[in-house]
C-alpha cells in the first residue's frame, strides 16, 4: 500500500487520487496512519454489496429521495 502524508496531499492530489483508484492508499500523520483512501470497488468487497447501494435521484426508493430533497430544501432556505 502507498502511503503519502497529510501534506502531500495539498501538493500532489491528483496523484494520490489516481494511485487510490489502483489500491488503498494511507495518509499519515507524524509517521502514523490516520486515513486509508480506496475506491468504491474495493469499499464495496470490504462491506458486501447489500450495504452500499447507490442510486440516481429518479430511481432512489421514496424515502431516500424525500429525505435528501429535504435536506436539500433545508440547505437552499439558509
Amino acid at each position: 500500500m502507498k502511503q503519502f502524508t497529510f501534506s502531500d496531499m495539498n501538493r500532489a492530489s491528483g496523484e494520490i487520487l489516481d494511485a487510490a483508484m489502483v489500491e488503498p492508499v494511507a495518509l499519515t500523520k507524524r509517521g502514523k496512519e490516520k486515513l486509508i483512501i480506496l475506491s468504491v470497488r474495493h469499499y464495496r468487497q470490504l462491506v458486501g454489496s447489500s450495504h452500499a447501494a447507490a442510486y440516481t435521484l429518479e430511481g432512489a426508493p421514496d424515502e431516500v429521495h424525500d429525505e435528501l430533497m429535504s435536506g436539500l430544501d433545508a440547505n437552499v432556505q439558509k
